[in-house]
């Protein structure tokens, strides 16, 4: 004897379509977070870059550069642009031989910007380096 509709075992068609429309949302929800995430270890990544490259050219003064007070910037590849600023030191003229210059300290900042989709982003960093104020002098153009 056939099932009568009552006893028939299975799913409504609303039923199908209620759980579809469920694991749709849940896979965009799914899809945007991994968006997101993909985003953020991308500007992370970048942050990591300019760090990199800013403590490559605080290394460089002092040592293949001269300490010369002044803002210097420049494209540094990449799409990355840098800017270095090292502030005026200031001299102690106390020295017991009038011939010797005592070292001076400069205060210096060191800025990597850079685009990243439609915002500017970037990375400073900041130390003191001693150096003599001759120095300085004899380096200028």
């Amino acid at each position: 004897m056939p099932k009568s509709r009552a006893e028939q075992s299975g799913f409504t068609l609303i039923e199908v379509i209620v759980a579809l429309a469920i694991a749709a949302l849940g896979l965009g929800m799914l899809m945007m977070a991994t968006g997101t995430g993909l985003t953020s270890t991308s500007a992370a990544d970048e942050t990591i870059e300019a760090t990199l490259r800013a403590q490559s050219h605080l290394d460089a003064l002092g040592s293949l550069t001269p300490l010369r007070p002044g803002i210097q910037s420049g494209d540094d590849g990449g799409g990355y642009s840098w800017r270095v600023s090292v502030s005026q030191p200031v001299s102690h003229a106390n020295a017991a031989d009038p011939d010797e210059t005592p070292p001076a300290l400069y205060s210096i900042l060191v800025t990597i910007s850079w685009r990243s989709g439609l915002s500017s982003r970037s990375v400073s960093l900041s130390t003191q380096r001693l150096g003599h104020i001759a120095e300085a002098a004899n380096a200028a153009p």
